[in-house]
């Protein structure tokens, strides 16, 4: 069993500044990419950043320049720091991770895994 926890979503002015965290917990072998994504109202869930766990990150054309992801491998966590943000944030975001976990079936050995978190969302609004 493998969960993604998400916090740090909330209101916040537009030009304003919030870091969201994602730990990852369970029965994990190893993560290789982590990422968040985002979805607005009416609209399709899109990526937002992306980081491998050799910390080669790449963003969404809408958000490079403002956003940055990191992660620390150590505690299973990736961040998401969001400045400058805009109106246009405003969105559901989602922590997503690919893992290699115990299979649990006959034989043994390691599966591929990817997991998602509940959501936490960011009003960006005066």
């Amino acid at each position: 069993q493998v969960q993604l926890v998400e916090s740090g979503g909330g209101l916040v002015q537009p030009g304003g500044s919030l870091r969201l965290s994602c730990a990852a917990s369970g029965s994990i072998v190893s993560i290789n990419a982590m990422g968040w994504y985002r979805q607005a109202p009416g609209k399709q869930r899109e990526l937002v950043a992306i980081i491998t766990n050799s910390r080669s990150a790449n963003y969404a054309d809408s958000v490079k320049g403002r956003f940055t992801i990191s992660r620390d491998n150590a505690k299973n966590t990736v961040y998401l720091q969001m400045n400058s943000l805009k109106p246009e944030d405003t969105a559901v975001y989602y922590c997503n991770a690919e893992l290699r976990v115990p299979d649990t079936t006959p034989g043994g050995g390691y599966r591929s895994l990817e997991a998602w978190g509940q959501g936490t969302l960011v009003t960006v609004s005066s």
